[in-house]
């Protein structure tokens, strides 16, 4: 082995470790997934040419080769405790009264208010820096030993970034399952007839107790870290307060929430409850409630534990999002994909600050799982933007008098024969003339995150299916004035902003012209990935299943999805008349015949709170369209923060940074500029 070789593979650790970080921590990609996949293929051929070269930390140890036989319990150096809840304010204002009592002193503190995340608690060891353990919180004493699966999760740092590490580290955190990830799975596993996965939370947990840990790595979890205990500090490392230890965290290389704030005293943490009640909903990653921290370490020790609980942090639960109700029917809907979706619908009942009627029951074999009737009580969920769901049956309430529901045979719009292919659970319409799928996919084209057109709502389409105006998405750009006055309840004044609205479509992005076209298993983010990877549609359309699946984020299935729908004739010829109307089928070359700028080219924005004249899709449309990218979380390399009203942390955070704060008005002028 020569010198050269050994400088060359440690090179690569480095690149490597340093794209993933800036990718799955900062969410700031630094290097091309081609060039990732080139480097870490390099990597690992110099690793099998010479073995001793394999280090603990190579980015190649991530995933296992040979499932575990099983799991082994351990004590935690540590002990994890459970938290306190109050369930409002008035339980957090004796929960205050009570440290308080303990002190002997009726002055506040300060408090670290930390949005709650609803996964699986973990605890890391790392020994001169590199990570030697990660367990199961079990009972808080002793948990399974479960490293190997927890070297999956890109946001876990293999080896942390100091320079001087001490020589042990305790890391608390918490894995969870991105919503975009669960819903994607749960899709996989309906189509493939395998039993839904019950919530994000649950399927974290099952995901860190499988033995293989490649099946660990294709769940895709995250990871904040929210505790440090550094049992021999040095003047280094040496803490005295939570926001200090936070701060810490980021800087050893941890991703850490940024939602985080300081609050001077319990009436600030109720402003801080009351906006993420809401603000949470439109988070990727599901919360249950807010945990409260007296910030100074000095007296969190003072206060010490109870048997149970710290009594120093509380957890500030929201009302809760599931909630029994009785079924009063079941009815099917036909979706624009052609799939037979049974609806069940339901003695009103308020669920996560809405009133909840229908909840979706997936197919005809969810509701044999569940031995569902008409009558039946059940247990409904909404979790976030989550459509509300059916998830179990309280079969002990079941009154005589409950009806068995069968599956149509024909489908209820078009009365074509159903059909059920042997990878999918769910029956499906397959003519391609049927009114609900046309329905369906003009409804998908029109709405927010896709092309977002003003003035075509589901009325509207309904009159123009039904009256053969428009027998695809393409024939929108067809429509006149003339011909839409002749509709029920449309003037010319109305008919008028309708157009306007169909033409302003136009200058739509490539992604969001490509996430509105509706191919399985594309969402939103597969649409932007996608768009990354191929800055047109003649590129996309060269592509095969292979160049597909080698996109980071993007599996087999979704490829082949992809694939085949690009191979369709009448899908050629559909992108064909979109591209005669003028849509955009090419990232940022030009849009009604002006060149834009690559004014963004290499900018960072992050947009926060109620921008005054623009909605967030269409800044983010305006920054991605001229070169910029728009990221969730800040770091120090965000350029830009695009803030509006009620800003809320990510403001603070900025500022702290140093992150320049502009409003909407100044993101035009810099356009102008």
């Amino acid at each position: 082995m020569t010198p050269e070789i050994l400088n060359r593979t440690e090179q690569l650790r480095v690149k490597l470790q340093t794209a993933g970080y800036a990718y799955y921590v900062l969410d700031n990609p630094v290097m091309e997934d081609a060039v990732y996949d080139r480097l870490y293929r390099e990597l690992q051929d110099l690793e099998s040419q010479y073995p001793e070269l394999v280090t603990a930390d190579s980015p190649t140890q991530r995933v296992g080769e040979r499932p575990a036989s099983g799991f082994v319990s351990v004590k935690h150096n540590i002990s994890l405790y459970s938290l306190e809840n109050a369930f409002d304010m008035a339980e957090f204002a004796k929960w205050e009264a009570g440290w308080q009592r303990n002190m002997g002193s009726k002055e506040s503190a300060e408090y670290i208010c930390e949005l709650k995340i609803d996964g699986s608690a973990i605890a890391l060891t790392y020994e001169n820096g590199l990570l030697v353990r990660g367990a199961t919180r079990g009972d808080g004493d002793t948990g399974e030993d479960i490293t190997q699966n927890v070297k999956t999760i890109r946001s876990i740092p293999l080896k942390l970034n100091l320079e001087n590490p001490p020589p042990v580290v305790e890391v608390r955190g918490e894995a969870f399952l991105p919503i975009a990830v669960f819903e994607q799975l749960n899709q996989e596993r309906e189509q493939a007839g395998e039993q839904l996965l019950a919530n994000p939370r649950n399927a974290a947990a099952g995901a860190l107790r499988q033995l293989d840990p490649k099946m660990v790595a294709q769940r895709k979890l995250d990871f904040f870290a929210y505790t440090l205990q550094i049992p021999t500090t040095t003047p280094a490392t040496e803490l005295h307060s939570h926001l200090a230890s936070l701060e810490m965290l980021e800087r050893m290389g941890f991703k850490v929430n940024s939602h985080r704030e300081l609050c001077a005293d319990a009436a600030k943490v109720g402003e801080y409850y009351d906006l993420w009640n809401t603000d949470r909903l439109n988070l990727a990653y599901m919360t249950d409630g807010v945990v409260v921290k007296i910030n100074d370490f000095a007296l969190q020790q003072e206060l010490g534990f109870t048997n149970k609980f710290p009594r120093w942090a509380v957890a500030l639960k929201y009302p809760a999002e599931e909630a029994p109700t009785r079924v009063l029917d079941i009815s099917v809907n036909v979706g624009r994909t052609g799939a037979i979706t049974p609806l069940a619908h339901l003695q009103p009942v308020q669920l996560g600050g809405t009133t909840v009627q229908r909840a979706t029951l997936h197919n005809g074999d969810r509701i044999a799982q569940l031995d569902l009737r008409i009558g039946d009580t059940v247990i409904v969920r909404k979790a976030g933007e989550i459509i509300p769901e059916v998830v179990r049956v309280l079969t002990d309430l079941r009154l005589p008098g409950t009806v068995e529901f069968k599956m149509p045979t024909n489908c209820p719009v078009c009365d074509s024969v159903v059909v059920k292919s042997e990878k999918e659970a769910v029956l499906r319409c397959n003519n391609p003339s049927c009114a609900a799928i046309l329905k369906g996919s003009l409804v998908h084209w029109v709405s927010r995150d896709a092309l977002d057109i003003n003035g075509v709502g589901e009325k509207l389409i309904e009159q123009l299916v039904d009256r053969k105006f428009v027998n695809s998405v393409a024939d929108l750009y067809d429509l006149t004035v003339a011909k839409l006055i002749t509709l029920e309840r449309t003037g010319e004044k109305s008919a008028t902003k309708t157009i306007e609205g169909i033409a302003s479509s136009k200058s739509r992005s490539w992604s969001r012209v490509l996430y509105g076209l509706g191919i399985r298993q594309i969402g939103n983010n597969g649409a932007n990935i996608l768009t990354e990877r191929f800055p047109s549609i003649d590129l996309l359309l060269q592509a095969t299943i292979s160049d597909l699946q080698d996109i980071r984020d993007v599996g087999l299935e979704t490829a082949q999805s992809v694939y085949n729908w690009l191979q369709q004739p009448e899908n050629i010829a559909l992108i064909e008349r979109l591209k005669a109307a003028g849509l955009q089928f090419e990232r940022s070359l030009e849009v009604n015949n002006h060149t834009l700028s690559q004014t963004f080219a290499d900018k960072t924005f992050v947009i926060t709170g109620t921008l005054p004249t623009l909605k967030r899709d269409e800044a983010k449309d305006l920054i991605q369209s001229h070169g910029g990218k728009v990221s969730d979380s800040i770091s120090a390399k965000t350029d830009y923060l695009l803030a509006g009203e009620k800003a809320g942390s990510k403001l603070a955070k900025a500022e702290k940074l140093g992150v320049k704060v502009i409003s909407d008005a100044e993101l035009i002028e810099l356009l102008n500029t």
